[in-house]
């Protein structure tokens, strides 16, 4: 059994043994790993076992990872297969070797599309918008005019990506300079928040980023256009009513009140004949030779008394007063 060098002993053993091994490695050789020993020169001392580290897991990159997570320029083999297209002439090869380029860097496109996860628009399809930046980034590559393909794909990349959130992200889509204010005050709140402990004014945000103050109140109005909330959403537990139950309707009775006030001294002053005939007409929804029957006249001569009966009730109520 191997057991861990006590922690007031790991650095004189470790230099008497030559090994150089950072502390959190010097433990028990009983996870699985292949240890690496190291006996003391001295006859008959204690042999220690340094672990070598587990090796990390390999992992998607996370939303803070950038092409950089593998490597700060194009690597050899993506260079070789663009000059390797640039100078062939055959079309189906240059296609295979631009193929070749997408595949080999399929892990730049992922990275991307992993920074803009959860604001509102699946990965898949952000996945699918990268990959395809990065088709059009190796199809418009030029290798006379520039040397690193990473440094021209991820601009294209990110383009793309954000081209589709522009474009297909907004359930209700603000002009564009608002979406492109707005982006800008997530970065600028985040920042102000942690700088002056609270969240940031309007007027604020609109210093800091040297704004019109009515633009940023207008950017932050257009808040919820890119995912609304749902009309069935429930405003407060479970069981409780739903947003759109507490909107009002197109029939609210609201206005069938107002009518009402208005138009019931003017219905009044109307014969008794006149009043049956509109409610008749606009209540039972009779037609008008279900009415010419009922009063014993022709269905013209009630046409002709509808038009008075309104033009009457039109002038008792007065011009009609145009909404603002």
């Amino acid at each position: 059994m191997v057991w861990r060098i006590p922690r007031r002993h790991h650095v004189a053993r470790a230099l008497v043994n030559g090994v150089s091994a950072p502390m959190h490695d010097l433990r028990p050789a009983t996870d699985g790993t292949r240890p690496l020993s190291a006996t003391s020169p001295s006859p008959g001392s204690a042999s220690a076992t340094i672990a070598e580290p587990r090796p990390r897991p390999q992992s998607e990159p996370q939303p803070h990872d950038g092409p950089e997570a593998w490597s700060s320029s194009s690597d050899p083999h993506t260079a070789n297969l663009l000059a390797q297209a640039r100078a062939s002439d055959d079309e189906e090869e240059k296609r295979r070797l631009l193929d070749e380029v997408v595949m080999a860097n399929l892990k730049v496109a992922r990275s991307i599309a992993m920074r803009y996860r959860n604001r509102g628009i699946a990965l898949d399809d952000l996945d699918q918008v990268a990959r395809l930046g990065l088709v059009k980034a190796a199809r418009r590559f030029d290798t006379e005019r520039q040397n690193d393909f990473l440094a021209y794909a991820v601009p294209t990349i990110r383009g793309e990506v954000r081209k589709h959130f522009r474009d297909h992200g907004w359930t209700v889509r603000p002009p564009r300079r608002v979406q492109e204010l707005q982006s800008k005050i997530m970065g600028a709140s985040a920042e102000l928040t942690q700088s002056l402990g609270r969240s940031p004014r309007p007027s604020e945000l609109a210093r800091h980023l040297e704004v019109d103050v009515h633009d940023v109140e207008e950017a932050l109005a257009a808040d919820g256009c890119f995912t609304p909330s749902s009309l069935d959403r429930p405003v407060g537990g479970e069981d409780s009513a739903s947003l759109g139950d507490l909107l009002p309707s197109e029939a609210d009775e609201h206005t069938a009140v107002d009518a009402r006030v208005i138009l019931a001294p003017a219905v009044r002053r109307l014969s008794e004949r006149d009043r049956r005939i509109l409610d008749l007409r606009f209540f039972s929804g009779w037609t008008q030779e279900e009415i010419a029957r009922d009063i014993g006249v022709t269905q013209m001569h009630v046409s002709r008394l509808l038009t008075k009966i309104l033009a009457e009730l039109r002038a008792s109520v007065g011009p009609a007063t145009p909404t603002p």
